[in-house]
């Protein structure tokens, strides 16, 4: 008997434990401090911040030098290189002079280690094209910027689904429990023959109707609590997440004017400032450009020997005068490419400043949906009382009450819904009013 009692209790507790370990409370704020570490998209938008630094950097190259090492073998027979590659060698004798050697000279070999070195000087172009990919470097940090607070947005607006969830899971079940203690107050008016039996069928349907909803609300529970879980870039599984209450979260982001410093304005103000560097770095091709150039070498007659060395140092001035209208057309190119990025700023500009109204008006719309409904549920409430009331005294009959408590709980559940629709437009007001979070 005592082994037995043992069992049971080692079983009982292994099924709290697997309980506690299916259900995790979170809150909204370590929700989105999750979600800001983990989010894939988040790092995707890092990486893409990560390649333009690496590509701004590799205009670093019009100010460093470019140096080279080579190591060259060479045999020919050929008279002119031949020669070429003794005086390289610094070994021209009086007998290489000879009518006949300069003529044949035979199989001659040169090995040749060479350094050379480019030293950009004057490249304006090239220039104005380094700060176009700077402007481009920061465009790509304020997309990354925006792309975080979308996702701490959207990881609210899972947060408050969830929340909703939940909510309507509890409310099904108060609802539940309320039609079958009707139910069972039927059931026994029927054995006294106070009712007929359709009004047991009724209120059968109706306590079938509220475990369907229930059901769907436990899977919808699931379903939002793994929404939250891929937002916060964890792996699916069968754990829930714990929210706290849904309630109303009145004002908790005073901001409800557009700024012009937003991330995602500001990422469109990078993108106009990279196209003006690639209109002017279009006009600098029309200028000349100075380059300092080098060379070291070492010639030998023999393999892995360096000896006879040579140098070659020079200043290049290039002007390109005429490249067949390329460079004009480059230019106007570069114009139009910047006049549209100017009128996709102007007209995101307006989208936004349009979509921030609408939210406000939304916001408000739904202050009124909510005085509304929490009416509308202090009436349902009421109402209900009032035929409970009728029907135990046998003045009301089943379908009315039936209809007086489904109308009940539906009035709660648009009541939530209605607190949930409130909270997600607040903080997508506030994400679209924000500088950063």
């Amino acid at each position: 008997m005592k082994r037995a009692v043992i069992i049971t209790c080692s079983t009982i507790w292994l099924g709290l434990s697997a309980q506690a370990q299916n259900y995790q409370h979170i809150t909204v704020d370590h929700a989105v401090n999750i979600a800001v570490e983990n989010n894939n998209n988040i790092k995707m938008s890092s990486w893409d911040k990560k390649i333009a630094n690496a590509e701004y950097h590799q205009t670093d190259a019009i100010f460093l030098p470019q140096v080279t090492v080579g190591y060259t073998a060479l045999s020919t027979n050929n008279p002119l290189n031949a020669f070429g590659f003794l005086l390289q060698q610094e070994s021209v004798t009086a007998m290489d002079f000879d009518p006949s050697k300069l003529n044949n000279p035979g199989a001659t070999q040169n090995y040749s280690t060479q350094v050379e070195a480019k030293l950009p000087l004057l490249n304006l172009d090239m220039i104005y094209a380094r700060k176009g990919a700077k402007a481009q470097e920061d465009m790509y940090k304020y997309k990354a910027e925006r792309t975080k607070e979308y996702i701490e947005f959207e990881v609210r607006k899972a947060y408050t689904q969830l929340q909703m969830s939940y909510q309507a899971r509890d409310i099904l079940r108060k609802s539940l429990e309320d039609i079958k203690q009707i139910h069972q107050s039927v059931t026994n008016f029927y054995s006294q023959g106070l009712v007929q039996k359709s009004d047991v069928l009724n209120a059968q349907v109706q306590v079938n109707t509220i475990e369907s909803a229930l059901t769907k609300a436990e899977s919808n529970i699931y379903n939002a609590s793994n929404g939250l879980r891929l937002l916060m870039g964890e792996e699916i599984n069968d754990e829930v997440y714990i929210t706290d209450s849904l309630i109303q979260k009145i004002d908790i982001y005073p901001e409800n004017t557009l700024s012009l410093f937003r991330s995602d304005i500001m990422a469109l103000q990078k993108a106009v400032d990279a196209t003006d560097m690639m209109v002017k770095s279009s006009k600098m091709t029309f200028l000349p450009r100075i380059n300092a150039f080098g060379s070291y070498g070492l010639n030998d007659s023999k393999a892995f020997k360096f000896r006879n060395d040579s140098y070659l140092i020079g200043i290049n001035l290039s002007w390109n005068i005429f490249s067949g209208n390329q460079n004009r057309s480059k230019v106007r190119a570069a114009q139009f490419q910047k006049n549209k990025m100017q009128e996709e700023l102007g007209l995101h500009i307006k989208k936004e400043q349009l979509e921030l109204s609408k939210a406000k008006r939304d916001l408000s719309d739904s202050q009124v949906d909510i005085n509304k409904q929490q009416i509308s549920v202090e009436q349902a409430e009421e109402a209900l009382r009032i035929l409970a009331n009728r029907h135990n005294e046998g003045l009301a009959s089943t379908t009315d009450l039936l209809m007086a408590q489904a109308q009940f709980s539906q009035q709660k559940l648009l009541l939530s819904q209605s607190i949930m629709t409130y909270n997600i437009l607040e903080a997508y007001l506030h994400f679209l009013s924000i500088t950063k979070y």
